[in-house]
């Protein structure tokens, strides 16, 4: 069977064009405009980083990734699209956040 380019289905990773951080969230704005927003503590280093450590967070490889220089961190966009975190929630969060 033939296909034609406008009936394949093209998958691409999600990037980033900005990020910043709120209090101990970490937030990413996609290409296609959606906003994505995680706890940092659901990573072990970012669980450990003060709030203005939080801030220094960067965009790397053409948006595919978050660092944090002084922290020696990265982490994958796509990852976190995908739900792939080091912790679980804690129960701090689901108080906080109830």
């Amino acid at each position: 069977m033939n296909s034609t380019a406008s009936e394949k289905i093209l998958r691409v990773e999600p990037a980033a064009v900005r990020a910043w951080t709120e209090g101990r969230t970490v937030f990413f704005e996609l290409t296609d405009g959606r906003i994505v927003g995680f706890p940092a503590d659901r990573f072990r280093i970012l669980k450990k980083a003060t709030d203005e450590q939080l801030k220094e967070v960067v965009l790397r490889l053409d948006g595919y990734a978050l660092r944090w220089e002084s922290l020696d961190e990265d982490i994958t966009v796509p990852g976190v699209v995908a739900g792939n975190f080091q912790l679980p929630y804690s129960d701090d969060y689901m108080r906080k956040s109830a």
